[in-house]
C-alpha cells in the first residue's frame, strides 16, 4: 500500500467532517460524489440545495445526498454564526448586521462552521483565489499557538526512490509567503517537520536550504537561513533540522558527507525548506515537470484547524486526495 492510498484508509478509519464551500463547482461535485461512495469523509457542501441537486443530477451523481447541504444564507445556524463573527472580529469594528452579510460568503460559512464545532476541515480554491480562502481562515479559524505564519507544503512522489524517504519528499514554502523572515522560515520548517509527521507517519529531518552549506558562502541571504536554523531547532529540540545547506549536500549522501561531515541531515533530508517562495515555487514545479514527480498539494499548515486551499487549476483527484490529506489532519487536532 503506498502513502496516499495509506491517507485514504486512515481518513476512512475515523471519518472527519469536512466542508467544501464551493457546492456548486463542478470538479467538486464530482469528487464529493466519489468521496461520499467511498466512505472517505463526512462531507458537507455549501450552496444552495436545490441548485445543488440539480447540477448532480445534470452530471448524473448518485451519492450527493448522502452530503449535508447547507445554504449560506438560509440556515438554523445562520444568527449563531453572525454572532460568533461579531465577537471574533469586534476589534476590528465589525458589527452584528454587518457580521449577518458576510456569514453568508460560504468561505467565512465554512470557517465558522469549525470554528463551533460543526466541522473539523476545510478544502477551497477550485473557484477562489488562496488570498480569499486565506483571510476567512485567518480571521476566523487562526493560527496554531506559538505559530505567527501560514505556510504550504506539497508532497513530492519521486521516481527515484534513493531520494527522501522511499522517494517522497516535503517541500515548503511553495504556496503562501513571498519573502519570509527568519522566524517565519523557522516556524515554516517546525510546521512542515509535523505535517511529515503527521502525514506520511517518519522522521522528519529538515534541510534548510540555501546556496551556501555551512558557511562556503558569505551573504546576507545566506544569513537569514543561518538565523532561521538556530530559530527552528531552538523551537523544537526534538526535530532533527539542520542548515544551512545546498540542495545537492541535503538530499546526495556522498555530497552530504563532504560538505557537511557529522550532520544528521546531510544526504539524508526528506523535507526542504526553501529560503524564500520564488525559490520554493520553482523548485516544486523543476522537480515534477523534468523528473515526473507527482506533487500533492499545497497542504497549508499552521493554521488552528485544517483549511486547505486548491489550484483553480484542481482535477477532480486533487480534490479527492486534498480532502483525505484534509481529514488527517483533523484526526491528529481531534485526538
Amino acid at each position: 500500500m503506498n502513502l496516499l492510498q495509506d491517507i485514504i484508509a486512515k481518513a476512512k478509519a475515523n471519518k472527519q467532517r469536512i466542508v467544501l464551500p464551493e457546492g456548486t463547482e463542478p470538479r467538486t461535485l464530482h469528487a464529493a460524489d466519489q468521496l461520499i461512495a467511498d466512505g472517505v469523509a463526512t462531507i458537507i457542501l455549501l450552496g444552495n440545495p436545490v441548485e445543488i441537486r440539480s447540477l448532480a443530477k445534470q452530471f448524473g451523481l448518485q451519492h450527493i445526498e448522502g452530503a449535508q447541504l447547507i445554504d449560506p444564507a438560509d440556515h438554523p445556524k445562520k444568527e449563531k454564526y453572525a454572532e460568533l463573527l461579531t465577537e471574533l472580529r469586534k476589534s476590528k469594528g465589525m458589527t452584528i448586521d454587518e457580521a449577518r452579510k458576510v456569514v453568508e460568503d460560504p468561505l467565512y460559512c465554512g470557517c465558522l462552521m469549525i470554528k463551533n464545532g460543526d466541522a473539523d476541515g476545510e478544502i477551497a480554491g477550485a473557484r477562489n483565489t488562496t488570498g480569499n480562502v486565506l483571510r476567512s481562515a485567518l480571521q476566523v479559524v487562526k493560527t496554531q499557538p506559538g505559530i505567527s505564519v501560514v505556510s504550504g507544503t506539497f508532497l513530492m512522489f519521486l521516481k527515484d526512490k534513493s531520494f527522501g524517504e522511499d522517494g517522497l519528499l516535503f517541500f515548503a514554502d511553495c504556496a503562501v509567503v513571498p519573502n519570509p523572515t527568519a522566524q517565519e522560515l523557522a516556524e515554516i520548517a517546525v510546521a512542515t517537520a509535523r505535517t511529515a509527521q503527521c502525514i506520511a507517519n517518519i522522521e522528519p529531518r529538515v534541510a534548510m536550504l540555501s546556496f551556501s552549506t555551512k558557511g562556503s558562502a558569505k551573504n546576507e541571504l545566506v544569513d537569514k537561513v543561518v538565523e532561521a536554523t538556530r530559530l527552528a531547532q531552538a523551537m523544537a529540540p526534538d526535530l532533527l533540522i539542520d542548515g544551512e545547506m545546498q540542495l545537492d549536500a541535503a538530499v546526495v549522501p556522498e555530497v552530504g558527507i563532504s560538505k557537511a561531515p557529522g550532520s544528521k541531515v546531510a544526504g539524508r533530508a526528506n523535507v526542504l525548506i526553501f529560503p524564500n517562495l520564488e525559490c520554493g515555487n520553482i523548485g516544486y514545479k523543476l522537480v515534477q515537470r523534468l523528473a515526473g514527480a507527482e506533487a500533492v498539494g499545497p497542504i497549508l499548515q499552521g493554521m488552528a484547524a485544517p483549511v486547505n486551499d486548491l489550484s483553480r487549476g484542481c482535477s477532480v483527484d486533487d480534490i479527492y486526495k486534498l480532502v483525505a490529506i484534509c481529514a488527517n489532519q483533523a484526526q491528529v487536532k481531534n485526538n
